[in-house]
């Protein structure tokens, strides 16, 4: 039964392989890249990868301070790193990109949240 559910875990990450993931790490960041592996210890590497950062206060003071509605709206920023490893114990969540276009015969739409 084990050997059943690891070789089942083994073939859906196989299927990432190349897909788009988007990676939640410990420190609110959040990395989107394309998969490209994992290791025993959870670490992920994506390739053409970009980091996705919260507003911080000062940054989120400022777009309050210029809304004229009430409501306030502040970018991510972000910044392009190409390949990088994700130590798996930093990782929070991983979602994997699916497209309406990508999903025939499954029968959920949505994206694929994975929680490690």
């Amino acid at each position: 039964m084990e050997a059943t559910k690891a070789t089942e875990a083994e073939s859906y990450l196989n299927s990432l392989i190349n897909k788009t993931l988007r990676v939640h790490a410990t420190d609110s960041r959040m990395f989107v890249g394309t998969f490209k592996c994992t290791d025993a210890n959870r670490n992920v590497v994506l390739s053409l990868c970009h980091e996705y950062r919260q507003p911080s206060q000062k940054q989120l003071e400022a777009a309050a301070a210029s809304s004229s509605t009430g409501t306030v709206q502040a970018e991510m920023t972000s910044r392009y790193l190409g390949l990088v490893v994700i130590p798996g114990k930093h990782i929070v969540k991983m979602e994997a990109e699916e497209f309406v276009s990508q999903m025939k015969g499954k029968s959920a739409l949505g994206d694929r949240a994975l929680y490690v």
